[in-house]
């Protein structure tokens, strides 16, 4: 029950007028009143150190002990176990006695203590956040200030590029990503890489409509196949371009000079390691190879 930190401590006699009196001119002092032979001490004391927790310093907490601070619980009065005091500009403002649910401690708290801002989002964790939305041109927005402090932040960089690969910006893409030079992101990078080329093929294949009417009349013909997956892996329907690129790897693995294979390593690079297709389609890959 003595868990200590900057803003939760025990108060003692000796003490207690400076640690929570004169304290109390600079932040909110919660005194909480217990005992180590009261259960529902016990049972308060925790919610109330997660509380203070969550104000970070701006509300201090007070354990006294009334089996020895004897002189604090006569000065106060206290006639039952658990109170609770607040005490603000030196005097006492609000208090409960008996266990209270933690919703009633923070209504009791509220008029008194004002919480901390939330801690500022990292601003690369809120581009990608937007991107993984599907909010392409927000995720850009918000990189472009980021690149505008720093132009050589690598891993906004490769997110840039993605941004601007999705709005078909493939050139100006390809640019960006010839400029990082860190190599900190290399599977990101890679992957930024592959998107780029796979758009930039599927420019010059036959539409998706005409390739499934050529492998409807012909389900062996491995270029339709592949172009196929390729049209599919523009348009980041992974999975069919994954299964379509593993089947054409099985039977025929030398197509293009190893292109199945290649691209399949290509797609793992794009989607990254913890993806769950890279988990399922690496590990089939690896039983067709040995």
């Amino acid at each position: 029950m003595s868990e200590q930190t900057p803003y939760i401590f025990d108060a003692t006699t000796a003490d207690f007028d400076q640690s929570v009196i004169e304290a109390s001119f600079n932040k909110p002092v919660l005194v909480d009143f217990w005992a180590e032979w009261c259960a529902p001490c016990k049972a308060l004391m925790p919610m109330l150190q997660g509380i203070a927790e969550s104000y970070q310093g701006e509300l201090l907490l007070a354990k006294v002990n009334c089996d020895i601070e004897q002189d604090i619980v006569a000065r106060f009065g206290i006639r039952s176990l658990p109170t609770v005091v607040l005490f603000k500009d030196g005097q006492p403002v609000d208090g409960f006695a008996g266990a209270q649910p933690e919703s009633a401690v923070r209504a009791l708290l509220e008029p008194h203590v004002q919480m901390p801002p939330p801690a500022a989002a990292d601003p690369f964790e809120q581009a990608q956040a937007l991107f993984d939305d599907g909010r392409y041109a927000d995720a850009e927005a918000a990189l472009v200030v980021m690149l505008t402090e720093d132009n050589t932040n690598a891993k906004a960089l490769i997110l840039y590029a993605r941004c601007l690969t999705e709005r078909g910006e493939l050139d100006e893409a390809q640019t960006v990503l010839d400029a990082v030079k860190s190599d900190e992101h290399k599977a990101a990078l890679a992957g930024a890489k592959a998107q780029i080329k796979f758009l930039g093929l599927a420019r010059d294949l036959p539409d998706a409509a005409d390739l499934k009417a050529r492998l409807a009349k012909d389900p062996q013909d491995d270029e339709a196949v592949y172009q196929l997956a390729i049209q599919q892996l523009a348009r980041q329907q992974y999975e069919a371009a994954l299964e379509a690129l593993l089947k054409l790897f099985i039977r025929n693995r030398s197509y293009g000079e190893g292109l199945p294979h290649k691209t399949l390593l290509q797609v793992f690079e794009l989607l990254g390691n913890d993806h769950p297709l890279v988990t399922v389609y690496r590990r089939k890959m690896f039983a067709a190879l040995y």
